[in-house]
């Protein structure tokens, strides 16, 4: 199948080109950052883990949402999603490329990513993470691939696909599970240490992921002749709908704990976030968009007519992952550094290499992604035609 991503019209090839641009200027800037180290970005002492990470902790919910399309459809039999299941799983390969790059750079010495299993350590979150991480990839990657191969053939996939497909689902909750507590699980980082942080994450990515997916499908609906269909894509909708309305309710749970005990520890981040210090406020207008952002998806969503209108849901849907990017994206991870546990407030804005590098890791997750829908649009407009 892989001839089929061979072909195509003049704008695929222009889109891929200008791929593979960005991805060239950012790699001539992380040759820069492998001469002169992790320096040359706006990390520091007091912020050990900044953009980089930030980037991998919300595409890991991009990868781990595509679960929201799979248990429908291969547990509860949902046959509206037969032709869209696919592309959620192809979103997480996608995905979960750009996680393990960004886990890369972010490392200075690639090679040393090797030392997680020359010498494992059951005992390290790192070590399970890095696990389900891969596990899940390779997963996505056989499922999709075996299933697409017997549709396009006309026969029923081979029977040992199933139990993988089982297995996927676990894994999908286990990546993003597993990466809550990379962070929940460090005592000296207040603004982490609370028991919701892994439903939190599990929520957004309930909304994150599907939300990219609906814009997929319009945007494939635009350029190719393969529809996803209207009830598949309103019942999407619903889901984010819900995940969403989960996602900021937990963040208020966590707010009226914090404010209502008052405990110095986890106030002081979210004031930083919310209303800044001192003059140090970087991150406040952020913040109030993605609120923002949220709570109008969120009206948006609920309101059947606006839910419906196909004009209007793809922006809504914009929305969304914007203001979860910036959520989980920015506030999450300079939120659990600023102030640091001896209440210094050193704040961290990434520098213009380190904004290039993360746009190049996002262009190759981009480029895999056309070349994956590009072989399933493909299959699926065949087997439309026969």
């Amino acid at each position: 199948m892989l001839e089929t991503a061979l072909k195509g019209t003049k704008k695929y090839w222009l889109w891929l080109m200008a791929l593979s641009g960005v991805i060239g200027v950012a790699f001539a800037c992380y040759i820069g950052q492998l001469y002169f180290g992790l320096g040359i970005t706006g990390m520091s002492r007091d912020v050990s883990w900044g953009f980089y990470i930030a980037q991998f902790t919300f595409l890991v919910g991009v990868a781990a949402g595509g679960v929201m399309l799979v248990i429908p459809y291969y547990l509860h039999d949902y046959k509206k999603f037969g032709k869209i299941t696919i592309i959620g799983e192809f979103v997480a390969v996608a995905a979960l490329c750009m996680c393990l790059l960004f886990i890369v750079v972010d490392l200075g010495q690639p090679m040393r990513i090797l030392n997680v299993w020359l010498h494992p350590t059951p005992g390290s979150v790192l070590f399970w993470d890095t696990l389900v991480l891969n596990g899940y990839l390779l997963l996505n990657i056989i499922v999709g691939w075996k299933v697409l191969e017997a549709e396009r053939n006309s026969v029923a996939p081979p029977h040992w696909v199933k139990p993988l497909i089982y297995i996927s689902i676990p894994f999908a909750f286990g990546i993003h599970t597993v990466t809550a507590y990379l962070y929940c699980g460090l005592p000296g980082r207040g603004f982490w240490l609370t028991a919701i942080l892994a439903p939190r994450f599990l929520a957004s990515a309930f909304a994150a992921g599907p939300a990219f997916v609906i814009m997929l499908c319009f945007l494939i609906r635009k350029v190719t002749r393969f529809d996803a269909g209207s009830e598949a894509i309103q019942t999407l909708s619903k889901i984010v709908t819900y995940a969403l309305i989960a996602n900021v309710f937990f963040f208020m749970c966590e707010v009226f704990v914090v404010f209502y005990s008052q405990i110095p520890e986890h106030m002081t981040h979210l004031k930083y976030l919310f209303a800044g210090h001192d003059g140090h406020g970087v991150l406040v207008p952020w913040m109030w968009v993605s609120i923002l952002l949220m709570i109008c998806g969120i009206i948006l969503l609920v309101n059947p007519k606006t839910r419906r209108d196909e004009r209007i849901l793809p922006y809504t849907c914009g929305i969304i992952f914007v203001g979860t990017w910036i959520d989980k994206g920015l506030g999450m991870i300079s939120g659990g550094f600023v102030p640091s546990p001896l209440h210094y407030y050193n704040e961290y804005v990434p520098t213009l290499q380190e904004i290039m590098i993360s746009l190049g890791v996002w262009a190759i997750g981009f480029f895999v992604l056309t070349i994956l829908l590009k072989i399933a649009v493909t299959v699926k407009e065949e087997v439309m035609v026969h």
